[in-house]
């Protein structure tokens, strides 16, 4: 969030955003008691809402995340605990939630769920397959928002 106070850019990435979970659990692996969790969990979704809420609506922050397949065989977010998981569902902060797939040597985003996952995006804002291209997918998303960058 500091990072992110005096933005002077009109787009940031946060590249493997699950590090930011999975660094302060290490930094904190010898504190014993669920405490621990509840911040980790408490600082990334503050994290989040901040971004949502306080910065300005033509800069757009995108979070790269891994994946892992839940106990019902459903693609999710990554994350290192049930608060998260099971009272927040991480991608259900955003509006849009993109999914790197590779078919026969091919790297694209899938845009829309096809019952295995939390895809999604705006009706109309991509086709269902996109080239994995974030400058293009920043593109797409300030025309159909109508905003600038």
């Amino acid at each position: 969030m500091k990072a992110l106070s005096n933005p002077t850019l009109k787009k940031y990435v946060i590249d493997d955003s699950q590090y930011l979970l999975i660094n302060e659990m290490f930094d904190r692996a010898k504190e014993v008691g669920y405490n621990k969790f509840t911040d980790i969990a408490l600082n990334f979704r503050n994290l989040i809402h901040y971004i949502n809420q306080k910065l300005p609506d033509d800069i757009i922050v995108y979070f790269l995340h891994h994946t892992e397949v839940d106990v019902n065989g459903k693609i999710k977010a990554k994350t290192i605990g049930k608060m998260l998981d099971e009272k927040l569902t991480v991608e259900g902060c955003f509006d849009i939630v993109l999914l790197t797939q590779i078919e026969n040597d091919r790297h694209y985003f899938l845009t829309q769920n096809e019952g295995n996952s939390t895809v999604k995006s705006p009706e109309g804002m991509f086709d269902l397959k996109i080239d994995n291209d974030l400058k293009q997918v920043d593109e797409n998303i300030r025309k159909y928002y109508e905003i600038g960058g």
